[in-house]
């Protein structure tokens, strides 16, 4: 897996994540939408910290600065 998430990328992702954890937990998110949210959560917040999207990698997409 080559990296393809740029820090920007990775920090947004990573705050989307807090957010929908934090509002489930909270109670605001509940029911199937809730699990939804952690569900997103928990891949945004994998894919944020191995640095790669699978999705990206399907839509050509790389955030990455490092070229090689």
């Amino acid at each position: 897996m080559k990296k393809n998430m740029g820090t920007a990328d990775k920090i947004i992702r990573l705050i989307v994540a807090a957010v929908l954890a934090f509002l489930f937990y909270n109670g605001t998110i509940t029911g199937t939408l809730g699990i939804v949210a952690v569900v997103i959560a928990a891949v945004f917040a994998l894919t944020s910290l191995v640095s790669f999207c699978p999705l990206y990698t399907l839509l050509g997409i790389n955030t990455c600065s490092i070229k090689k």
